[in-house]
Protein backbone atom coordinates (compact mmCIF):
# COMPACT_ATOMS: atom_id res chain seq x y z
CA UNK A 1 0.00 0.00 0.00
CA UNK A 2 0.96 3.59 -0.43
CA UNK A 3 1.23 4.02 3.31
CA UNK A 4 4.13 1.60 3.36
CA UNK A 5 6.44 4.41 2.36
CA UNK A 6 6.61 5.20 6.07
CA UNK A 7 8.59 1.99 6.49
CA UNK A 8 11.03 2.94 3.73
CA UNK A 9 12.54 6.31 4.71
CA UNK A 10 13.80 8.62 1.99
CA UNK A 11 17.52 8.70 1.40
CA UNK A 12 19.14 12.15 1.71
CA UNK A 13 19.59 13.80 -1.69
CA UNK A 14 23.40 13.69 -1.59
CA UNK A 15 23.31 9.89 -1.32
CA UNK A 16 20.85 9.28 -4.16
CA UNK A 17 22.24 7.81 -7.38
CA UNK A 18 21.62 9.63 -10.62
CA UNK A 19 18.98 8.27 -13.00
CA UNK A 20 20.31 5.65 -15.39
CA UNK A 21 18.43 6.93 -18.42
CA UNK A 22 16.85 10.15 -19.70
CA UNK A 23 13.39 8.80 -18.81
CA UNK A 24 14.03 8.17 -15.12
CA UNK A 25 13.37 11.34 -13.19
CA UNK A 26 12.73 9.41 -9.97
CA UNK A 27 15.68 8.68 -7.63
CA UNK A 28 16.65 5.06 -7.11
CA UNK A 29 16.76 3.71 -3.57
CA UNK A 30 18.23 0.38 -4.49
CA UNK A 31 20.99 -1.62 -2.92
CA UNK A 32 22.29 -2.14 -6.45
CA UNK A 33 21.61 0.06 -9.44
CA UNK A 34 24.01 -1.10 -12.15
CA UNK A 35 22.04 -1.92 -15.30
CA UNK A 36 23.22 -3.75 -18.38
CA UNK A 37 23.76 -1.69 -21.51
CA UNK A 38 21.02 -3.54 -23.37
CA UNK A 39 18.51 -2.03 -20.95
CA UNK A 40 19.75 1.56 -21.01
CA UNK A 41 20.02 3.94 -23.93
CA UNK A 42 17.00 5.56 -25.55
CA UNK A 43 13.27 5.13 -25.34
CA UNK A 44 13.21 3.62 -28.84
CA UNK A 45 15.65 0.91 -27.77
CA UNK A 46 13.33 -0.17 -24.95
CA UNK A 47 11.03 -1.55 -27.60
CA UNK A 48 13.65 -4.09 -28.71
CA UNK A 49 13.53 -5.84 -25.32
CA UNK A 50 10.27 -7.82 -25.18
CA UNK A 51 8.33 -7.78 -21.92
CA UNK A 52 5.56 -10.16 -20.92
CA UNK A 53 2.97 -9.37 -18.27
CA UNK A 54 0.68 -12.02 -16.77
CA UNK A 55 -2.36 -10.85 -14.78
CA UNK A 56 -4.39 -7.75 -15.63
CA UNK A 57 -6.03 -7.19 -12.27
CA UNK A 58 -6.23 -4.10 -10.07
CA UNK A 59 -2.42 -3.95 -9.90
CA UNK A 60 -1.18 -5.68 -13.04
CA UNK A 61 -3.10 -3.54 -15.50
CA UNK A 62 -1.69 -0.14 -14.42
CA UNK A 63 1.80 -1.62 -14.07
CA UNK A 64 1.68 -2.97 -17.62
CA UNK A 65 0.26 0.33 -18.84
CA UNK A 66 3.22 2.24 -17.39
CA UNK A 67 5.60 -0.06 -19.28
CA UNK A 68 3.70 0.53 -22.52
CA UNK A 69 3.65 4.29 -21.97
CA UNK A 70 7.42 4.22 -21.42
CA UNK A 71 7.88 2.68 -24.87
CA UNK A 72 8.35 -0.98 -23.92
CA UNK A 73 7.32 -3.82 -26.22
CA UNK A 74 4.72 -5.52 -23.99
CA UNK A 75 2.75 -8.75 -24.44
CA UNK A 76 -0.12 -9.36 -22.01
CA UNK A 77 -2.24 -12.28 -20.81
CA UNK A 78 -5.16 -12.66 -18.45
CA UNK A 79 -7.62 -15.47 -17.77
CA UNK A 80 -10.42 -13.09 -18.78
CA UNK A 81 -9.24 -11.85 -22.16
CA UNK A 82 -11.40 -8.73 -22.12
CA UNK A 83 -9.26 -7.28 -19.32
CA UNK A 84 -6.38 -7.17 -21.80
CA UNK A 85 -8.33 -5.16 -24.37
CA UNK A 86 -7.49 -1.68 -22.96
CA UNK A 87 -3.77 -2.57 -22.98
CA UNK A 88 -3.96 -3.91 -26.53
CA UNK A 89 -5.61 -0.63 -27.45
CA UNK A 90 -2.52 1.15 -26.12
CA UNK A 91 -0.19 -0.98 -28.23
CA UNK A 92 0.33 -4.21 -26.29
CA UNK A 93 0.26 -7.62 -27.95
CA UNK A 94 -1.96 -10.40 -26.63
CA UNK A 95 -1.24 -14.11 -26.19
CA UNK A 96 -3.76 -16.74 -25.14
CA UNK A 97 -1.59 -18.62 -22.58
CA UNK A 98 1.26 -17.86 -20.16
CA UNK A 99 3.33 -20.40 -22.12
CA UNK A 100 3.00 -18.35 -25.29
CA UNK A 101 3.97 -15.17 -23.45
CA UNK A 102 7.18 -16.57 -21.99
CA UNK A 103 8.05 -18.24 -25.29
CA UNK A 104 7.99 -14.91 -27.11
CA UNK A 105 9.31 -12.53 -24.42
CA UNK A 106 12.76 -11.92 -22.95
CA UNK A 107 11.44 -11.00 -19.51
CA UNK A 108 8.04 -11.83 -18.02
CA UNK A 109 6.35 -10.25 -15.00
CA UNK A 110 3.50 -12.00 -13.18
CA UNK A 111 1.00 -10.29 -10.85
CA UNK A 112 -1.49 -12.83 -9.53
CA UNK A 113 -3.99 -12.72 -6.68
CA UNK A 114 -2.75 -15.49 -4.40
CA UNK A 115 -0.23 -18.35 -4.09
CA UNK A 116 -2.54 -20.85 -5.80
CA UNK A 117 -2.98 -18.61 -8.85
CA UNK A 118 0.73 -17.76 -8.97
CA UNK A 119 1.70 -21.44 -8.97
CA UNK A 120 -0.94 -22.40 -11.52
CA UNK A 121 0.02 -19.65 -13.97
CA UNK A 122 3.71 -20.48 -13.63
CA UNK A 123 3.60 -24.27 -13.44
CA UNK A 124 0.12 -25.45 -14.44
CA UNK A 125 -1.29 -26.43 -17.82
CA UNK A 126 0.10 -24.11 -20.53
CA UNK A 127 2.03 -22.39 -17.74
CA UNK A 128 4.97 -20.07 -18.01
CA UNK A 129 7.55 -22.80 -17.41
CA UNK A 130 6.63 -24.53 -20.67
CA UNK A 131 7.54 -21.50 -22.77
CA UNK A 132 10.47 -20.03 -20.91
CA UNK A 133 14.03 -21.07 -21.64
CA UNK A 134 17.69 -20.35 -20.89
CA UNK A 135 18.63 -16.70 -21.13
CA UNK A 136 15.15 -15.46 -20.24
CA UNK A 137 13.79 -14.18 -16.93
CA UNK A 138 10.63 -14.55 -14.83
CA UNK A 139 9.76 -11.96 -12.18
CA UNK A 140 6.87 -12.81 -9.87
CA UNK A 141 5.53 -9.61 -8.32
CA UNK A 142 2.59 -11.38 -6.63
CA UNK A 143 2.29 -11.55 -2.86
CA UNK A 144 2.81 -15.19 -1.91
CA UNK A 145 4.39 -17.18 0.91
CA UNK A 146 8.05 -18.13 0.76
CA UNK A 147 7.30 -21.82 0.09
CA UNK A 148 5.22 -20.97 -2.99
CA UNK A 149 7.89 -18.59 -4.25
CA UNK A 150 10.58 -21.25 -3.83
CA UNK A 151 8.46 -23.80 -5.70
CA UNK A 152 7.98 -21.43 -8.65
CA UNK A 153 11.66 -20.50 -8.54
CA UNK A 154 12.76 -24.14 -8.80
CA UNK A 155 10.45 -24.85 -11.73
CA UNK A 156 11.63 -21.76 -13.61
CA UNK A 157 15.32 -22.31 -12.90
CA UNK A 158 15.09 -25.96 -13.99
CA UNK A 159 14.48 -24.62 -17.52
CA UNK A 160 17.73 -22.65 -17.41
CA UNK A 161 15.92 -19.32 -17.00
CA UNK A 162 16.45 -16.82 -14.18
CA UNK A 163 13.94 -16.14 -11.39
CA UNK A 164 13.26 -13.17 -9.15
CA UNK A 165 10.50 -12.67 -6.62
CA UNK A 166 9.52 -9.01 -6.37
CA UNK A 167 6.32 -8.44 -4.38
CA UNK A 168 5.29 -4.81 -4.32
CA UNK A 169 4.41 -2.50 -1.48
CA UNK A 170 1.67 -0.23 -2.78
CA UNK A 171 -1.92 -0.36 -3.98
CA UNK A 172 -3.95 0.79 -6.98
CA UNK A 173 -3.02 4.49 -6.93
CA UNK A 174 0.74 3.95 -6.47
CA UNK A 175 0.58 1.35 -9.26
CA UNK A 176 -1.08 3.91 -11.54
CA UNK A 177 1.42 6.60 -10.60
CA UNK A 178 4.51 4.40 -10.90
CA UNK A 179 5.20 4.76 -7.17
CA UNK A 180 5.46 1.13 -6.07
CA UNK A 181 8.20 -0.32 -3.86
CA UNK A 182 9.74 -3.57 -5.12
CA UNK A 183 10.97 -6.09 -2.53
CA UNK A 184 13.14 -8.40 -4.60
CA UNK A 185 15.07 -11.60 -3.97
CA UNK A 186 16.58 -14.29 -6.16
CA UNK A 187 18.96 -14.13 -9.10
CA UNK A 188 21.05 -10.97 -8.76
CA UNK A 189 21.76 -10.94 -12.50
CA UNK A 190 18.04 -10.76 -13.22
CA UNK A 191 17.60 -8.03 -10.62
CA UNK A 192 20.16 -5.94 -12.47
CA UNK A 193 18.61 -6.67 -15.86
CA UNK A 194 15.10 -5.86 -14.64
CA UNK A 195 16.00 -2.76 -12.62
CA UNK A 196 15.21 -0.36 -15.44
CA UNK A 197 11.67 -1.73 -15.64
CA UNK A 198 11.24 -1.62 -11.86
CA UNK A 199 12.11 2.06 -12.05
CA UNK A 200 9.40 2.66 -14.64
CA UNK A 201 6.78 1.03 -12.41
CA UNK A 202 8.04 2.10 -8.99
CA UNK A 203 9.80 4.68 -6.87
CA UNK A 204 12.23 2.36 -5.10
CA UNK A 205 13.55 -1.18 -5.09
CA UNK A 206 15.39 -3.38 -2.61
CA UNK A 207 17.44 -6.50 -3.28
CA UNK A 208 17.09 -8.80 -0.25
CA UNK A 209 19.13 -11.87 -1.17
CA UNK A 210 17.77 -15.39 -1.46
CA UNK A 211 14.31 -16.32 -2.72
CA UNK A 212 11.86 -16.17 0.19
CA UNK A 213 13.23 -12.97 1.69
CA UNK A 214 11.15 -10.75 -0.58
CA UNK A 215 8.00 -12.70 0.24
CA UNK A 216 8.76 -12.54 3.97
CA UNK A 217 9.38 -8.78 3.89
CA UNK A 218 6.10 -8.15 2.07
CA UNK A 219 4.14 -10.27 4.53
CA UNK A 220 5.66 -8.48 7.53
CA UNK A 221 4.84 -5.08 6.03
CA UNK A 222 1.25 -6.08 5.23
CA UNK A 223 0.80 -7.65 8.65
CA UNK A 224 1.73 -4.32 10.23
CA UNK A 225 -0.57 -2.45 7.86
CA UNK A 226 -3.54 -4.75 8.53
CA UNK A 227 -3.11 -4.40 12.28
CA UNK A 228 -2.86 -0.61 11.96
CA UNK A 229 -6.09 -0.43 9.98
CA UNK A 230 -7.97 -2.57 12.51
CA UNK A 231 -6.79 -0.34 15.36
CA UNK A 232 -7.68 2.81 13.40
CA UNK A 233 -11.19 1.43 12.83
CA UNK A 234 -11.57 0.85 16.58
CA UNK A 235 -10.52 4.43 17.23
CA UNK A 236 -13.06 5.87 14.78
CA UNK A 237 -15.91 3.92 16.35
CA UNK A 238 -14.83 4.73 19.90
CA UNK A 239 -14.62 8.45 19.12
CA UNK A 240 -18.17 8.36 17.76
CA UNK A 241 -19.50 6.45 20.74
CA UNK A 242 -18.13 8.96 23.27
CA UNK A 243 -19.53 11.91 21.31
CA UNK A 244 -16.43 13.09 19.47
CA UNK A 245 -16.32 14.10 15.81
CA UNK A 246 -14.42 11.30 14.01
CA UNK A 247 -13.41 13.75 11.28
CA UNK A 248 -11.53 15.74 13.89
CA UNK A 249 -9.93 12.50 15.10
CA UNK A 250 -8.61 11.87 11.58
CA UNK A 251 -7.20 15.40 11.46
CA UNK A 252 -5.56 15.07 14.87
CA UNK A 253 -4.00 11.72 13.97
CA UNK A 254 -2.75 13.08 10.63
CA UNK A 255 -0.82 15.82 12.39
CA UNK A 256 0.77 13.67 15.08
CA UNK A 257 3.67 11.28 15.45
CA UNK A 258 1.48 8.28 14.58
CA UNK A 259 0.44 9.70 11.22
CA UNK A 260 0.45 7.43 8.19
CA UNK A 261 -0.90 8.38 4.75
CA UNK A 262 -3.53 5.65 4.98
CA UNK A 263 -5.32 7.40 7.85
CA UNK A 264 -6.07 10.61 5.97
CA UNK A 265 -6.75 8.69 2.73
CA UNK A 266 -9.11 6.11 4.19
CA UNK A 267 -10.54 7.85 7.27
CA UNK A 268 -13.10 10.18 5.63
CA UNK A 269 -14.64 7.40 3.53
CA UNK A 270 -14.67 5.00 6.50
CA UNK A 271 -16.68 7.54 8.47
CA UNK A 272 -19.20 7.62 5.59
CA UNK A 273 -19.21 3.80 5.38
CA UNK A 274 -17.90 3.93 1.81
CA UNK A 275 -15.00 1.68 0.82
CA UNK A 276 -13.70 2.32 -2.73
CA UNK A 277 -11.39 -0.59 -3.47
CA UNK A 278 -7.68 0.14 -3.68
CA UNK A 279 -6.60 -3.05 -1.89
CA UNK A 280 -9.33 -5.72 -1.56
CA UNK A 281 -10.13 -6.89 1.93
CA UNK A 282 -9.83 -10.54 0.86
CA UNK A 283 -6.21 -9.92 -0.13
CA UNK A 284 -5.44 -8.22 3.18
CA UNK A 285 -6.87 -11.18 5.06
CA UNK A 286 -4.90 -13.57 2.86
CA UNK A 287 -1.71 -11.67 3.69
CA UNK A 288 -2.53 -11.70 7.40
CA UNK A 289 -3.04 -15.46 7.21
CA UNK A 290 0.25 -15.99 5.42
CA UNK A 291 2.08 -13.68 7.84
CA UNK A 292 0.72 -15.58 10.81
CA UNK A 293 1.89 -18.81 9.20
CA UNK A 294 5.34 -17.29 8.75
CA UNK A 295 5.40 -16.24 12.41
CA UNK A 296 4.36 -19.71 13.54
CA UNK A 297 7.13 -21.28 11.47
CA UNK A 298 9.74 -19.42 13.53
CA UNK A 299 7.83 -19.53 16.86
CA UNK A 300 7.26 -15.78 16.95
CA UNK A 301 4.24 -14.64 18.94
CA UNK A 302 1.94 -12.22 17.02
CA UNK A 303 -1.18 -11.78 19.18
CA UNK A 304 -2.10 -8.35 17.79
CA UNK A 305 -1.97 -9.52 14.20
CA UNK A 306 -3.90 -12.69 15.13
CA UNK A 307 -6.71 -10.61 16.66
CA UNK A 308 -6.80 -8.32 13.63
CA UNK A 309 -6.96 -11.33 11.31
CA UNK A 310 -10.13 -12.51 13.05
CA UNK A 311 -11.78 -9.15 12.29
CA UNK A 312 -10.91 -9.45 8.59
CA UNK A 313 -12.39 -12.95 8.59
CA UNK A 314 -15.61 -11.60 10.12
CA UNK A 315 -15.71 -8.84 7.49
CA UNK A 316 -15.34 -11.46 4.74
CA UNK A 317 -18.25 -13.41 6.22
CA UNK A 318 -20.37 -10.28 5.81
CA UNK A 319 -19.72 -10.26 2.07
CA UNK A 320 -17.06 -7.54 2.11
CA UNK A 321 -14.26 -9.49 0.42
CA UNK A 322 -14.11 -7.28 -2.66
CA UNK A 323 -14.46 -3.99 -0.77
CA UNK A 324 -11.37 -2.07 0.29
CA UNK A 325 -9.61 -3.48 3.34
CA UNK A 326 -10.75 -0.43 5.31
CA UNK A 327 -14.20 -2.10 5.35
CA UNK A 328 -12.87 -4.12 8.30
CA UNK A 329 -14.58 -1.41 10.37
CA UNK A 330 -17.89 -3.10 9.49
CA UNK A 331 -16.79 -6.17 11.45
CA UNK A 332 -16.40 -4.00 14.53
CA UNK A 333 -19.81 -2.44 13.95
CA UNK A 334 -21.29 -5.94 13.83
CA UNK A 335 -19.57 -6.84 17.11
CA UNK A 336 -20.89 -3.64 18.68
CA UNK A 337 -24.44 -4.42 17.49
CA UNK A 338 -24.37 -7.93 18.97
CA UNK A 339 -23.08 -6.63 22.29
CA UNK A 340 -25.79 -3.96 22.40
Amino acid sequence: MALCSIFCPRIPLRFRPKPISPFLSKPLYSLSYRVYSSLQSTKDELGTFSIGFLGMGIMGSPMAQNLITAGCDVTVWNRTQSKCDPLVGLGAKYKSTPEEVTATCDLTFAMLADPESAIDVACGKNGAVFGISSGKGYVDVSTVDAASSMLISKQIKDTGALFLEAPVSGSKKPAEDGQLIFLTAGDKLLYEKASHFFDIMGKSRFYLGEVGNGAAMKLVVNMIMGSMMASFAEGILLSQKVGLDPNVLVEVVSQGAINAPMYSLKGPSMIKSVYPTAFPLKHQQKDMRLALGLAESVSQSTPIAAAANELYKVAKSYGLSDEDFSAVIEALKAVKSREA
